[in-house]
């Protein structure tokens, strides 16, 4: 009886404290995966509706078919391959976005942009390293005037 009413006291006091661990890198991988799933899907639908508007025919299913004319062909690689891309980018997007609002932090492995040159807040970038140019010989062996590198 008592484990039971321990339990119980357990289970209402985890449903009491609020949980403040931010979600990790794992949680992020799958919503990003999986808007770029989503995005694909209403990408193909957007694109052939977008097509259908305008010409008034179905798209073409293959740009290599002989009845398909070059221009038409080409055509639908330009309307086809812009709208996927605005589509992808505005879903995309809206996900980082959606994780921002919810955890307050960029996702794991993105980096705040550069500021402008006029923000006086500190910058966390390093600044570049000049690097020594690369040798011009495959060998980097020193070889003296008077053995000629015999």
């Amino acid at each position: 009886m008592a484990k039971k009413r321990k339990k119980a006291s357990l289970a209402q006091e985890a449903a009491k404290t609020p949980n403040t661990k931010a979600p990790g890198r794992g949680t992020w991988k799958v919503m990003d995966k999986g808007s770029s799933v989503v995005a694909g899907l209403l990408a193909q639908r957007a694109s052939s509706l977008a097509w259908r508007t305008v010409t008034g025919k179905r798209p073409p299913t293959s740009g290599r078919h002989p009845e398909v004319s070059t221009r038409e062909a080409v055509a639908w690689a330009m309307v086809g391959g812009g709208i996927i891309e605005l589509v992808k980018v505005g879903v995309r997007r809206g996900t980082a976005t959606y994780w921002v609002k919810s955890t307050g932090q960029l996702p794991p492995g993105m980096k705040p942009l550069m500021r402008a040159q006029g923000d006086t807040a500190p910058s966390t970038t390093k600044e570049p390293v000049l690097a020594e140019p690369a040798p011009t010989h495959s060998s980097t062996r020193k070889v003296s005037r008077r053995s000629r590198g015999r």
